[in-house]
């Protein structure tokens, strides 16, 4: 994904900004602390389909 497509994201949880795993192909939103999946390119922004993640 690219920097400017990033940018336009929030988490739909929280609406804080995301930051993109590029290894693990995830969005990850540490203020709710999910990561959302990007499938084929395409960020898939369901917190139901989000992972939780753990604090670090």
């Amino acid at each position: 994904m690219e920097k400017e497509q990033i940018d336009m994201l929030v988490c739909p949880v929280s609406k804080a900004a995301l930051v993109f795993d590029e290894q693990a192909q995830e969005l990850i939103c540490a203020t709710s602390g999910l990561a959302y999946p990007v499938r084929d390119g395409i960020p898939v922004m369901l917190e139901a389909e989000a992972r939780k993640i753990d604090a670090e």
